[in-house]
């Protein structure tokens, strides 16, 4: 596919911060004078807005940094609406993720911009059928990949995995961010530190704890507080 700026978002695990960072980094772009457009090929879980409408919290995030009114465009193909493993999901509703359907929504979201946050869901080898998965997805866009690590016990083994599943696809790593998920984490600058010592791309910031009064309640889209919060933190890769 032809190159187009931009960055796909990965992480080291579910609800590890993509979203996030996502949109921290859509805001940042939007701040350059570049139209950004987040997007994402597919979600499982929704909400029930005070409208009636069934949402998702991942795509209305995406919306709310991309500066969209809602229902102004379809950022993501497949919502599903059970939290759990997308192709699972899909297979009990009798649904095909199919890769050309995702391809064909984020080309038509890719002419109506000039840059692209394009956020995974899950890992970056979630799968989405029997045959493919998300890592597939991320060879037909060529973004540079940007991971997000969770900070928490186990997310080095989790960081250092996925940046060789990555290299294995043969993309560029733009750069990697660190999530605070939990102040009680032990170590927490000896594993930045170490991590850094061992991925061979630039860490582009820490992002502490939310603060209490910005903190995403359960079932809701992030605020845009949160997003330039989280922007603050960190840095744009090269690009």
């Amino acid at each position: 596919m032809n190159q187009h700026p931009g960055f796909f978002i990965t992480g080291t695990d579910t609800e590890v911060g993509k979203t996030l960072v996502s949109g921290a980094l859509i805001l940042k772009l939007r701040k350059q004078g570049k139209h950004v457009l987040g997007f994402k090929p597919v979600v499982a879980g929704t909400y029930q807005s005070n409208e009636g409408q069934w949402l998702n919290e991942d795509v209305e995030t995406l919306r709310i940094a991309s500066n969209l009114a809602p229902g102004q465009l379809t950022l993501c193909p497949y919502v599903l609406d059970t939290p759990a493993a997308p192709h699972l999901v899909a297979k009990s509703k009798n649904i095909r993720l199919e890769l050309d359907t995702m391809m064909r929504a984020y080309s038509e979201i890719q002419k109506q911009s000039d840059c692209m946050v394009v956020e995974g869901a899950g890992g970056f080898l979630t799968p989405l059928n029997d045959h493919e998965d998300l890592g597939n997805f991320a060879e037909r866009i060529n973004l540079p990949a940007l991971l997000v690590v969770g900070m928490q016990l186990g997310c080095m083994n989790h960081a250092l995995l996925t940046i060789e599943a990555i290299k294995v696809r043969h993309l560029k790593i733009a750069g990697w961010v660190a999530n605070t998920l939990s102040q009680k984490m032990h170590l927490l600058t000896e594993n930045i530190e170490s991590l850094q010592s061992k991925i061979d791309a630039p860490f582009l910031g820490l992002i502490p704890q939310l603060p209490a009064a910005i903190q995403k309640p359960d079932n809701s889209p992030y605020s845009v507080e949160a997003l330039e919060f989280a922007a603050q933190h960190i840095q744009l890769p090269n690009t």
